[in-house]
């Protein structure tokens, strides 16, 4: 018997972007240690943060002055790429390959795709908007709880199949939450958690759209409970 390649069975999408991760958090940790880039390679991390990363002061930018460089809008995407060090990036890229598997074997490629950049870029618009520092957003969380927001509203149509308590939907993100306020009481807090929410918030109100047989197939089950 041949042995099964583990990457067949994890949806296109969610793989790609695992990929990409991965690849630019192993060449980063690789220059920080020093094993390429040379001197300059240790800055390379520092150096991304500046031309990729979010931050309120690049809505405040396009908004209150009216710079619409494609570099500020750009940022709005890449920051989800970048990472503030190697654990930062593995948490982000396990949750990922998880929930993408999950959510990617129930939702069609461009769904997934459509989920996660709106959780990405919707996450990073709010944080602008709310956030009191500025400080920079970069990691795949506010994508990965957009996810979460999906596989949310996935147990909530299985619970309702089952007949049991669809509250338990929210047990996942119920448990997330109660884990960032017990860090950010130990640790402090940092506003990059509104990203986070929003991006949560984002993925389960527009799953009713993506899911399969979208936005008709959620009006017919409300239909049926009237």
């Amino acid at each position: 018997m041949e042995d099964q390649n583990p990457f067949n069975t994890i949806p296109p999408v969610p793989l790609v972007l695992v990929l990409v991760m991965t690849a630019i958090e192993l060449t980063l940790s690789a220059a920080a240690n020093g094993y390429v880039g040379g001197a300059q390679g240790v800055g390379w991390r520092a150096q991304a943060f500046q031309e990729y990363a979010f931050a309120p002061a690049v809505l405040d930018q396009i908004t209150t002055r009216g710079n619409y460089d494609i570099n500020l809008f750009r940022r709005f995407v890449t920051y989800t790429f970048i990472h503030v060090n190697f654990t930062h990036a593995l948490w982000g890229i396990v949750l990922l390959l998880a929930l993408g598997k999950f959510v990617g074997e129930k939702f069609s490629a461009l769904s997934f795709a459509l989920l996660f950049t709106a959780s990405t870029i919707g996450g990073a618009l709010v944080y602008g908007l709310l956030s009191w520092q500025n400080a920079a957003l970069v990691g795949a969380y506010p994508g990965v709880y957009g996810l979460i927001g999906a596989y949310t509203y996935i147990m909530w149509l299985a619970l309702e199949r089952l007949g049991d308590n669809q509250f338990k939907a929210f047990q996942l993100i119920g448990i997330l939450l109660g884990l960032m306020l017990i860090y950010s009481m130990l640790f402090g807090s940092s506003p990059t958690w509104i990203a986070e929410v929003s991006g949560f918030v984002i993925g389960l109100a527009i799953s009713p759209l993506l899911a399969p047989g979208g936005w008709q197939a959620f009006l017919t089950r409300m239909r049926q409970r009237t």
